[in-house]
C-alpha cells in the first residue's frame, strides 16, 4: 500500500504545480494590492526639495553626462578579460598531473591565444594614455 502512493506522488503532472502556482498567483497580488494601495492611500505633497535629484547630501555640480575618455572603460574591460584567464588556470594548477601532456598542450595553446590577443592590444595602442 506504501509503494502505490509512492508511485502516484512521483508522477510528474501540473497537478503537481498547483501550490507552486497558487503561492505565486498569491505573492503577485499581495504586490499589486501593496502597490495600489499605498498609491491612492499615501500623502502625495510634490515640494521643490521633493523633486530635486538626491545626490547622498551633496550638492549637484554640473552636468552629469560629461564626456570621459573611453581608455578608462578598455583598461577595465582588459582587466576583466585577462583577470578571468587566471581563473581558468586554477583547475589545471589542481590537476595538472592527471591532465598530462594533453592536458598541458590545451593550457599552452589557452595561453597562446591570450598572449596574441595581449600583443594585438599592445600593437593597437590600446593602453597608451599619451592622448
Amino acid at each position: 500500500m506504501q509503494f502505490f502512493f509512492l508511485q502516484v506522488a512521483n508522477t510528474n503532472n501540473t497537478a503537481n504545480y498547483l501550490p507552486i502556482a497558487l503561492q505565486l498567483l498569491f505573492a503577485v497580488g499581495l504586490i499589486a494590492t501593496i502597490i495600489v494601495l499605498s498609491n491612492f492611500l499615501g500623502p502625495k505633497r510634490k515640494t521643490s526639495d521633493k523633486l530635486q535629484n538626491f545626490e547622498s547630501g551633496i550638492e549637484i555640480k554640473g552636468n552629469a553626462r560629461q564626456p570621459m575618455a573611453i581608455k578608462y572603460f578598455l583598461v577595465a574591460i582588459l582587466f576583466v578579460l585577462f583577470d578571468v584567464e587566471v581563473i581558468f588556470f586554477y583547475p589545471y594548477a589542481v590537476n595538472f598531473r592527471e591532465l598530462g601532456k594533453e592536458g598541458f598542450i590545451a593550457v599552452a595553446m589557452f595561453v597562446a591565444l591570450f598572449a596574441v590577443g595581449f600583443i594585438y592590444i599592445i600593437k593597437k595602442g590600446a593602453l597608451d594614455w599619451e592622448d
